[in-house]
């Protein structure tokens, strides 16, 4: 099932302050169980990260990791996904590693997939 994007704000704060966290050099990542049908996810990328190319950038490479593992997510999940200043620098499998790791420490997919 293909994930929905979060749009809302509210959607949003109640991640950053809810939600558990997991941080590393390229990438920021907020996971919730939620109630509703499938998993959300949105993206952040602040100013600090670059103009607007880099920025883009970003959000495409952390859009391209997620697809990848979107299929072994087990359960209804919301993620929020903040953009480190590297994140526009590295290629899709660097952030893909992260991402997974985050993943498996939080308990949003299966240790020995």
């Amino acid at each position: 099932m293909k994930s929905q994007t979060l749009k809302e704000n509210k959607d949003f704060r109640r991640l950053y302050y809810r939600a558990e966290s997991k941080a590393s050099k390229t990438l920021v990542t907020y996971a919730m169980k939620s109630r509703g049908k499938g998993c959300r996810y949105g993206i952040t990328t602040s100013k600090k990260i670059g103009n607007a190319v880099e920025r883009n950038r970003s959000r495409r490479v952390i859009r391209a990791a997620y697809s990848e593992l979107e299929g072994r997510i087990s359960g209804n999940w919301d993620f929020v996904f903040v953009a480190r200043h590297k994140t526009s620098k590295v290629k899709m499998q660097e952030v893909l590693k992260d991402m997974e790791y985050h993943f498996k420490t939080m308990g949003v997919i299966d240790e020995n997939d």
